[in-house]
């Protein structure tokens, strides 16, 4: 049975650290523009498709939406989210529940320690698998598939998540 919402995090590939470069400029270092096609691959073998997407604004985070977007088989609404970047997992969690009740799939791409935050905030239960994955490490390009049973994205709050999966790039292999 498919859930009533879906929520995947997703924080950005593998960035670079140029000198002189602003933190919200670094780009993707090219092991980061190697892992987000294979998150986006698996994203659409896997049926992740997401209604809307939410990016940081950091350039490494709309770098790895525009590699993951390119495996994707359709058109996937997005806005830049402001309220990403370097944010507490409750804001991000006060920028979820904003999204209108009609988007079931969403994906919030962004960075650590707001995105691991997060997803520790709002899951519950969830595989066994998944979470001892989780519980290990969220790397760069980790990919976290939680499932709720709620009528709105409103009702998010921490526990009313169940973590159905969370993949690596080298889970993946």
């Amino acid at each position: 049975m498919l859930p009533k919402h879906r929520l995947i995090l997703l924080r950005h590939a593998k960035s670079a650290w140029p000198d002189g470069v602003a933190d919200r400029e670094r780009p993707l270092a090219v092991r980061g523009r190697k892992a987000a096609p294979v998150i986006g691959a698996y994203m659409a073998r896997e049926k992740l498709i997401p209604d809307l997407v939410l990016v940081s604004p950091a350039r490494r985070a709309r770098e790895t939406w525009k590699l993951v977007r390119a495996a994707l088989s359709k058109k996937v609404s997005e806005r830049e989210a402001a309220d990403i970047y370097e944010v507490s997992a409750e804001r991000i969690l006060d920028m979820i529940r904003a999204v209108e009740p009609g988007i079931r799939t969403l994906l919030v791409i962004g960075h650590n320690p707001g995105i691991e935050n997060a997803a520790w905030l709002i899951v519950a239960d969830g595989d066994a698998d998944a979470v001892g994955r989780m519980r290990e490490k969220f790397p760069t390009a980790g990919l976290a598939v939680i499932d709720l049973d709620l009528d709105g994205w409103d009702e998010i709050a921490a526990g009313t998540g169940y973590l159905a999966r969370f993949v690596t790039p080298r889970s993946l292999g």
